[in-house]
């Protein structure tokens, strides 16, 4: 029972500190935050990068379920994706993006450069032609350092990322597809919404105000308007 509430309090500690530290922060804070020695988060995780695989894992199937619920429970097209990004940045879900998620995102849309369906995710754009302008890409990787100082380790759960750039891509097509998202929208830009729209700050009233406040803005930069 002490080993189960032990386990409990490291990974409730290091989703905090490294939501809010990111997942550079040392195994040493995690183990204060939880109030346990160092040595007890060792043995449960002998290597800080089998603990950041499962918090990062943790999350993007946290965020795969949120867009699920949203393209089930909302039948107007702006409105599910809209749902989903309230309902992930509220959650803190940015703060523990994977940042891997992001690179693979943008991988995929330049090398798949048009259509969507399957493995090609939300991207748009000509055959042959980067799907991400270069000025947007030194901008992901700015926002990836702010997530992360280090990236997650090597091999990760490439079915959990895969079912999370899916099932957002299905939400940013429909949305498209309807004319209420801007075309040159991807699945890359709204997880780095979630990444950018929920800043860690030390007072929680004024942390979910910034984020609302934030999210707003963002909201009406992703939505489409008639010419």
């Amino acid at each position: 029972m002490d080993a189960q509430r032990n386990l409990e309090h490291v990974l409730r500690a290091a989703r905090e500190v490294f939501g809010e530290l990111g997942y550079g922060a040392p195994m040493e804070d995690v183990a204060r935050r939880a109030r346990v020695g160092v040595g007890t988060v060792y043995r449960r995780f002998p290597s800080k990068d089998v603990l950041v695989r499962r918090i990062a894992e943790e999350e993007t199937a946290r965020l795969t379920d949120q867009a699920r619920a949203a393209l089930g429970q909302e039948d107007e097209p702006w409105s599910a994706l809209s749902r989903f990004l309230r309902t992930s940045v509220a959650s803190g879900a940015g703060r523990l993006l994977p940042p891997q998620v992001l690179r693979v995102g943008v991988a995929e849309e330049r090398e798949e450069g048009g259509g969507s369906g399957g493995a090609a995710v939300g991207s748009a754009g000509s055959v042959g032609e980067p799907r991400v302008p270069q000025q947007r890409t030194q901008v992901d990787a700015n926002e990836l350092r702010l997530v992360s100082e280090q990236p997650v380790p090597a091999g990760p759960d490439d079915t959990g990322a895969t079912a999370l750039l899916e099932v957002v891509g299905r939400l940013v097509d429909r949305a498209r597809e309807a004319g209420e998202l801007r075309p040159d929208v991807s699945v890359s830009d709204v997880l780095l919404v979630i990444a950018t729209a929920a800043p860690s700050l030390p007072d929680a009233a004024q942390q979910a105000a910034a984020s609302a406040r934030l999210l707003d803005i963002l909201l009406e930069g992703l939505r489409s308007r008639p010419s």
